[in-house]
């Protein structure tokens, strides 16, 4: 817990290192509902958890080790369910999911290599795909536009490269 405040109080903080993101693209999952693995996971959603191998579960079927069931029906992997073309997705738990796929790595190195200036801190702090997948997939100021409004109301948890499309005034 202190070592994680540590880190969030760096966030604010430039970060000047040069250290590569570690890329997970391939999984060595076997069986998911073995204990002696752990997991981080999505943590918040009240009805689906997004776990860092690329499963999304029902909260219920998550396990003590904070896996995914990968053995119960309704868990799936990679999934984009509720995601558009453009990489923006109407619930956040399949947004990172989505964005955890191995096929999306070079869109995100892209779009890491030309973050602007004012997020640089924000994914210069993120140290592997997941940790940047839940970063990307957060509503953030390039999902409203008036300060007010989201660009897409339906479709707010984006991980692609550009932010959903202005809507008409």
């Amino acid at each position: 817990q202190e070592e994680r405040m540590v880190r969030d109080r760096n966030l604010l903080q430039v970060q000047e290192h040069e250290q590569p993101i570690l890329w997970k693209v391939k999984f060595s999952s076997g069986n998911s509902s073995q204990l002696s693995n752990q997991c981080r996971n999505s943590v918040q959603g009240k009805l689906l958890i997004t776990d860092e191998l690329g499963y999304i579960c029902e909260r219920k079927d998550l396990q003590v080790n904070g896996c995914c069931n990968g053995n119960v029906a309704s868990t799936k992997l990679y999934s984009c369910d509720s995601c558009l073309p453009n990489g923006c997705c109407s619930i956040y738990e399949y947004c990172v999911s989505c964005c955890l796929q191995p096929s999306k790595q070079h869109l995100l190195e892209r779009f890491l290599n030309r973050a602007a200036i004012a997020f640089q801190n924000l994914f210069m702090a993120v140290e592997d795909h997941f940790e940047l997948c839940l970063a990307k997939c957060r509503t953030s100021s390039q999902s409203v536009q008036h300060e007010n409004t989201y660009r897409d109301p339906i479709a707010k948890y984006c991980y692609g490269e550009y932010p959903p499309e202005l809507l008409p005034v």
